[in-house]
């Protein structure tokens, strides 16, 4: 993607000025008005930025065919996807902001908690959460006493009553609504760490440890993302793809309901949303074989074979190769980073790329038997004993959880399934691409930003317009990670995690440096793939046998950058949708807060309630722990066996050096881009592809040749051939098709999924067999 280089002048950019650097190849050419009615840029030059970019007349570029340009460069998504209308008087600290903020937060929370400990992988989608507080917003509008009622129940205009209820549910308060609830209803790190220390080690943090546990290794990240907002936020470059669904549906639902079109848009999401809601309780509940519709297991049910590569209906079963999903809660994004119609294409193939890879590796190892795989089965992360049972990891432990190396001795090393073992290594290989793919392609414009700072402006026209409001300063991000470096200090010791002081800062100091590495990523190409397993190598190293300190220097490595993507998303939210820097610093504070003390309490309330069905292995159709057992496993593995079982020379000793085969794998890419530059050797974006390598390793595959597919007709044909119709609507379908699916598993969940305490399954009939969904042969 480009950058505007050339700053613009004064804080609103001219008419002139914003279509050259838009496109500046078609400067001098038409413009779109309003519902695609053609006018002559004179026609226009007598109106504001906000007008012709509202979400009613809008400036359109057109091609030297006279028809639409495609969004092609950051400055498209910019200026062309997304409106810079603002009103800087819509009341933001009001009643229902608080009371929606403050009661979702609470709900997101409390269930993302509860959703923690289902046996189904599900999360809070934020267009879920979005969705409701505009309906609530909405409703509190018209039911609350306030001048801008319109209701009988007006009154008087004075500050109580504006407080109150000043007038329609606005677009700043229900964004301010949106990013607190998000931020407090995803599960913190540090509830896998208590809930497997008091289920596997019987070790209880007190209340106050616990909570300040929580709250400090959340917002550590904070601290170390504000000081980066200049070049991960501010610029053009920094687009954030995965936000486009969530803009555009804040524009259609506030911006523009006078205009022809705008009404289109809106008639448009709600038809999408209301008809995947319905739809989704057929792949999902009825008929669940159109989760994986698979043709070559039709036609051979007993071939093992046919279900390693063709299935993946059913968990842990097969590759999905050629299978075709109708279930959108596995095609769609469920609120991740990665979606089929707004990644854009070049980050998706180099994706499924790797995924091919992937395939071809995992069948290759297994048809061979490279490292006796054959034993275990094909798609699992347990570790085993080499003749294929589960391997006891409680057995080489001492009575405080450390590795006793003589009953390591008796028991001998554990065994990863090849595709496990290739996971692994594709996340390995990963951080190095990641870090040589940051210096080659992005150091030049971070050195020219930072070095740009205090000389001149960003010339972002969103930036611009978010100058008359006041910034915060970096010393308020520098107090709170200095604050919160001394809680983690503290916490750590008080919770007798057996991590050391020095540990603790290197685990920090890793996170910093990979801030700016993985953002970039991320804000660039809309991916940013887990460093959790180099996390955990790297803390095997340093403090060898220690299963749970490996735990806590897993939480302040890795987690500090994930919340740290997580603000820097927000922060840039809030620029696209002209919401004040301090507003979203605030309410991201307070939903973290209320995420972490809910977090906790419901965290021991189920743990103690339900303490042996977390540690089975199949738990029930209600409550599973699977996810602190997977956690714990890993603990086991990096922390206790980090060095024996990765020490050079030993069966695993190569996965470590995969770090300096990733360091040097962009090279040739790049190389080949400066001799061939015209080839697209530039849109190989290889930290994405050696990432993948090993992504079909666990879960549900069959999604992943119809999203491919889908990427394919959204991203390229649509994008290029239908060019109008793809900035209107592609953005917003996606957020029907998402939130509607988000609303309907909620539903689902605890209407008969067992969320409410009792399961209600649907009878067996052709389209919900007993076995495998999609009539595979079922392996394990």
């Amino acid at each position: 993607m480009s950058q505007i280089s050339s700053p613009l002048e004064g804080n609103l950019p001219t008419h002139e000025e914003v279509i050259a650097h838009a496109a500046p190849e078609y400067s001098n050419e038409k413009a779109y008005y309003g519902d695609d009615k053609e006018v002559e840029i004179a026609k226009i030059d007598s109106m504001s930025i906000g007008e012709v970019f509202s979400d009613g007349p809008r400036l359109i570029d057109l091609g030297e065919d006279g028809k639409e340009r495609p969004i092609e460069t950051d400055a498209d998504y910019s200026m062309r996807l997304i409106s810079l209308d603002d009103d800087p008087s819509l009341p933001i600290w009001t009643f229902r902001m608080w009371f929606l903020s403050l009661g979702l937060s609470c709900f997101g929370a409390v269930l993302g908690q509860i959703f923690y400990f289902r046996p189904q992988a599900v999360q809070v989608s934020q267009l879920f959460l979005q969705i409701i507080s505009y309906v609530m917003g909405k409703a509190m509008e018209e039911i609350i006493p306030g001048p801008g009622n319109k209701s009988r129940f007006r009154t008087k205009n004075n500050t109580f009553w504006r407080f109150m209820n000043p007038g329609p549910f606005n677009i700043k308060e229900h964004i301010a609504i949106t990013i607190m609830a998000t931020t407090a209803s995803s599960s913190a790190l540090a509830i896998s760490i208590f809930a497997a220390q008091d289920l596997y080690y019987n070790v209880r943090p007190n209340a106050a440890v616990g909570i300040f546990t929580l709250i400090g290794s959340q917002l550590i990240g904070y601290g170390t993302a504000g000081v980066m907002r200049s070049f991960l936020v501010y610029p053009t470059f920094a687009v954030y793809p995965q936000l486009m669904p969530t803009v555009q549906l804040f524009d259609a639902l506030h911006r523009g309901q006078e205009a022809i079109m705008q009404r289109k848009r809106l008639r448009f999401f709600w038809i999408i949303f209301v008809a995947i809601f319905v739809w989704e309780w057929f792949p999902e509940y009825i008929a669940p074989t159109l989760t994986g519709i698979s043709i070559f297991c039709l036609a051979n049910q007993k071939n093992a074979w046919f279900t390693r590569i063709f299935g993946g209906a059913a968990g842990n079963e097969g590759l999905g190769v050629f299978s075709i999903c109708f279930d959108w809660a596995y095609v769609g994004a469920g609120g991740g980073s990665i979606g089929s119609l707004f990644t854009p294409l070049s980050t998706q193939l180099s994706l499924y790329g790797g995924t091919a890879v992937c395939i071809i590796a995992f069948c290759a190892c297994y048809a061979r038997n490279t490292w006796n795989t054959q034993n275990f089965p094909f798609l699992t992360q347990l570790l085993y004993y080499e003749n294929g049972t589960e391997y006891d990891q409680l057995s080489i432990l001492n009575d405080d959880f450390t590795l006793n190396p003589d009953k390591l001795a008796a028991q001998g090393l554990p065994w990863y399934a090849a595709s496990q073992l290739l996971y692994k290594v594709s996340r390995t290989m990963y951080i190095g691409a990641a870090i040589t793919h940051f210096f080659l392609w992005h150091s030049k414009t971070i050195y020219k930003i930072i070095s740009e700072y205090r000389t001149s402006e960003c010339p972002d026209p969103h930036y611009q317009k978010m100058k008359i409001y006041k910034e915060i300063s970096n010393w308020w991000y520098f107090a709170i990670f200095v604050a919160t470096t001394g809680i983690a200090l503290g916490t750590t010791y008080a919770a007798k995690s057996g991590l050391p002081w020095w540990a603790l800062f290197v685990a920090l100091i890793f996170a910093w440096m990979f801030v700016p590495i993985i953002g970039t990523l991320n804000a660039t190409v809309g991916y940013a793939p887990s460093i959790e397993n180099m996390v955990q190598m790297l803390g095997g190293a340093l403090v060898p046998g220690k299963p749970v300190a490996n735990m806590y220097f897993t939480m302040y490595g890795y987690n500090p950058v994930v919340q740290s993507l997580n603000l820097l998303r927000d922060l840039k939210l809030g620029q696209y949708c002209k919401l004040p820097p301090r507003v979203t610093f605030t309410v991201q504070i307070i939903g973290t807060i209320i995420g972490g003390l809910l977090n906790f309490v419901i965290m021991k309330t189920v743990v103690s309630a339900q303490r042996d069905v977390l540690r089975s292995v199949q738990g029930t159709n209600v409550w599973s722990g699977q996810q602190v057992q997977s956690y714990n496993s890993a603990a086991i593995a990096w922390g206790a066996l980090g060095k024996p079982l990765y020490a050079t020379g030993t069966r695993y000793g190569f996965v470590p050096y995969m770090l300096l085969v990733g360091l040097g794998f962009p090279i040739p890419f790049w190389l080949l881009h400066r001799k061939y530059p015209k080839v697209g050797f530039n849109l190989v974006f290889t930290p994405v592809l050696v990432a993948e390598l090993g992504i079909l390793s666990v879960g549900i595959n069959s999604s992943v040749f119809t999203s491919f597919l889908l990427a394919v007709f959204s991203q390229y044909y649509l994008r290029k051939y239908r060019a109008t119709w793809f900035r209107k609507y592609n953005f917003l379908l996606s957020a029907a098709l998402d939130g509607g699916t988000s609303i309907m598993v909620f539903v689902y969940t605890f209407a008969v999924g067992g969320g409410s305490g009792k399961v209600i399954p649907f009878p067996n009939w052709a389209l919900n067999p007993k076995g495998n969904p999609d009539y595979c042969k079922r392996l394990t």
